[in-house]
């Protein structure tokens, strides 16, 4: 697999250029958010109050770091299950994201809404977090610190594998898979 160089935040370009099987390095801040982490932002979004930090463009990363070991920037920090995340996806999507990465498959709404909203739905690697974790090169909670490995964390990371599982052009590739 050839891997393609981008950039998070994802500009609209990149955004329109990603295809689904595409391999892809991201270098950039991505936003750590899981269940409870959503159901914050959601409920925000929803009473119309400003969410902890701009979410317009930006990239939801679905994971919960472990704490940090002596000397390294961040924990295991591999995806969780993205499907967990659908019943958040109108609402997240409708605040502004433009990314998400997790594992698994998205269901047929949260496929419809990537379209609508152009916002491409990645995959990095399940069972992998101490590797990906090594890709993590700064890393601060900034967002509901209560929630512990839940909270919100800015990471900016470097070369961060993923593939690119829904594009906003209706492509899936496990659907692509099934098919062949």
């Amino acid at each position: 697999m050839n891997w393609k160089q981008i950039q998070s935040p994802f500009s609209e370009k990149t955004i329109r250029e990603l295809r689904t099987g595409e391999g892809v390095l991201i270098s950039g801040i991505l936003y750590t958010a899981r269940d409870k982490a959503h159901e914050r932002l959601c409920a925000l979004i929803e009473q119309a109050k400003t969410p902890p930090f701009n979410l317009a463009g930006q990239t939801l990363y679905y994971a919960g770091p472990s704490p940090a070991p002596p000397g390294k920037v961040s924990g295991s920090a591999g995806p969780t299950t993205s499907s967990r995340m659908d019943v958040f996806s109108e609402t997240i999507l409708s605040g502004g994201i433009k990314g998400m990465i997790g594992k698994g498959k998205r269901d047929e709404k949260t496929k419809s809404l990537i379209k609508k909203f152009e916002a491409p739905y990645l995959s990095s690697f399940g069972g992998a977090g101490a590797y990906l974790a090594s890709r993590i090169i700064s890393s601060k909670i900034i967002a509901f610190e209560d929630l512990g490995p839940e909270a919100v964390y800015e990471i900016t990371v470097s070369e961060f594998p993923a593939v690119v599982i829904n594009d906003i052009y209706g492509g899936d590739l496990y659907e692509d898979a099934l098919r062949k």
